[in-house]
């Protein structure tokens, strides 16, 4: 079985801890993570703001990447659904579309594959603090991603979970958006945060670093001492304190 990671933009120029957790966390279970190194941006930021043409050149690149792998596996349910728009992007072209549907359906975020496909609840991590947990929009809203991060939470030994009120509400980065909206996208994160703080957490979690980087972006202007992390992180931290 070939399982290949897709680390998204983010994680491998500002967070290649998240894909060094990821990896050593997998590895416990004897999936070798392989990196094709043609692999580039998802083309999402493109695609958004409508530059489709330059979008395909991105996704012609991913779909090479990983045309042999029979798993790919990406730390961020944004990144991974980009793939979804595969379909939209190459409706024209049947070889492409054909080729990105494959690639669509064997493409999991991280919490995703490790308990839909390896069945892995309980990885024995212990972490003895309060935590709380963001749901990211694309992850939870468009691929379903609800139930594997709350059941891996849940099987970590110390943690106290905290839930974070109006969890769902989107946290304002939205790539672009913040770009372009900025003053709307300020306000969303302040709120966001004014939540965190509610839940008196040591820890924010969550699956994609876009948000968290936002979100952590705002804490530390704030002055406030919550330590922010990818779940994957959280979990191999666990892992090596048990």
């Amino acid at each position: 079985m070939k399982v290949s990671l897709f680390i998204t933009c983010l994680s491998d120029a500002i967070f290649p801890r998240v894909g060094e957790a990821m990896v050593r966390l997998l590895a416990r279970y004897g999936v070798e993570l392989e990196f094709p190194p043609i692999q580039t941006c998802c083309g999402q930021p493109a695609y958004n703001s409508g530059y489709w043409d330059e979008a395909r050149t991105s996704a012609r690149t991913i779909v090479a990447a990983f045309e042999d792998s029979d798993f790919v596996i990406a730390p961020s349910g944004s990144c991974t659904y980009m793939i979804h728009h595969y379909s939209e992007l190459f409706k024209d072209d049947p070889v492409m579309l054909a080729k990105a549907e494959r690639l669509r359906d064997k493409t999991y975020e991280f919490t995703q594959f490790l308990v839909q496909v390896l069945g892995v609840t309980d990885l024995g991590a212990e972490f003895r603090h309060k935590v709380t947990y963001h749901p990211s929009c694309h992850g939870s809203r468009l691929l379903g991603v609800k139930d594997e991060p709350m059941e891996l939470l849940s099987k970590v030994q110390g943690l106290e979970f905290v839930p974070l009120p109006f969890a769902e509400d989107c946290c304002g980065f939205g790539g672009t958006f913040a770009v372009k909206m900025a003053d709307i996208s300020g306000a969303m994160v302040t709120e966001k945060v004014d939540h965190i703080k509610e839940t008196e957490a040591e820890v924010l979690v969550g699956l994609d670093m876009a948000c968290l980087m936002n979100i952590a972006g705002n804490l530390r202007y704030r002055n406030e001492p919550v330590r922010v992390m990818h779940l994957a992180e959280l979990l191999y931290e666990g892992v090596k304190q048990a």
